[in-house]
């Protein structure tokens, strides 16, 4: 346990480290005091304005993401149900897609209506799932939501012009281009508070996990304490995908990533390693997606999306090699 969580650190640290150095143009690991010191305004630019707001950023949006899915999974007791099935992510999809089409002039656009848009797609689903009996009928809605959201967003890509689509494809891929230190500044309280409230939603995710009817004999409404866990969930999403984008996968991947290093420990345990998978994941596809092509920048979201194939592909092999 304690060997696996320092390899895991030493991973994330190293990743931080590289992310900070490595680019156009490359800064020394030796001179990063000097950057964040600002002896030199190159580098201090490059560095403290430019890669540190998307360090910080991809750290708490990959956490949040992925605790949101085990959140998710635990909850709905479905291994694939995530961030993406509960309208949140479309939702802000949708609201910026209009802002950009229409060019209506939103305050401190394209960040805050897409914040807007992921609590009106995540309240949708809530007040739809209200009442619904069992998981399966809470996922279900969620699909339904989504799907809605994205006939929408089609909608609204095809009024668009070139270059709108542009601006719209890179947000829809996920992506943290552009991200300053007042977007951080937006997010990063809300993702702050809200990962130590998913904490406290473990003991009610060992409930649910007994099923809907153990719960009940507890003295557990398994319906509310889903709905309180369903809450937490869309907000960790929507305040996740607002500077960044829909960033596919991380809620899926986090999670059984967590669940294949740690297949006997309980969600508790789960939980940080999900965030910290979650992290790691997000800071090296964005780190991959504005270097290996330089100067193009690819879709962060592209690029976890493609991890989340190869990894699938593994598994199947491996099934099938032990089968």
């Amino acid at each position: 346990m304690t060997k696996r969580l320092l390899v895991a650190t030493l991973a994330l640290l190293v990743v931080s480290v590289a992310a900070l150095c490595l680019g156009t143009p490359i800064v020394g690991v030796n001179r990063l005091p000097a950057a964040f010191a600002g002896e030199t305004d190159l580098e201090h630019a490059v560095v403290v304005l430019l890669r540190a707001p998307r360090l910080v950023l991809g750290l708490l949006v990959g956490a949040a993401l992925a605790v949101a899915g085990l959140l998710l999974q635990e909850s709905l007791r479905n291994p694939l149900a995530v961030p993406e099935l509960l309208g949140v992510s479309s939702g802000a999809a949708v609201l910026v897609g209009v802002c950009v089409v229409w060019a209506l002039p939103f305050p401190g656009a394209p960040l805050v209506p897409a914040l807007v848009g992921a609590v009106i797609g995540g309240l949708i689903t809530l007040l739809a799932a209200r009442r619904a009996v069992g998981p399966a009928a809470v996922l279900l809605i969620g699909a339904a939501v989504n799907a809605a959201m994205q006939a929408l967003l089609l909608t609204a890509v095809s009024l668009s012009d070139s270059r709108e689509q542009g601006v719209l494809f890179r947000y829809l891929l996920g992506s943290l281009t552009g991200t300053t230190w007042s977007s951080v500044a937006v997010s990063a309280p809300g993702l702050i508070a809200l990962l130590p409230l998913a904490l406290l939603c473990v003991p009610l995710l060992g409930v649910l996990r007994l099923g809907d009817e153990t719960a009940s004999a507890l003295g557990v409404r398994a319906d509310r304490a889903r709905l309180i866990v369903l809450v937490v969930a869309c907000a960790l999403v929507a305040i996740a995908v607002a500077p960044s984008g829909p960033i596919a996968w991380v809620g899926f991947l986090g999670p059984h990533l967590a669940r294949r290093l740690r297949p006997n420990a309980d969600p508790r345990i789960w939980l940080g390693w999900s965030a910290l998978f979650g992290a790691l994941l997000v800071v090296v596809a964005d780190l991959a997606a504005r270097t290996v092509l330089y100067p193009v920048e690819l879709p962060v979201g592209g690029l976890t999306a493609l991890v989340a194939i190869v990894l699938a592909a593994l598994l199947i092999r491996r099934r099938a090699v032990l089968g």
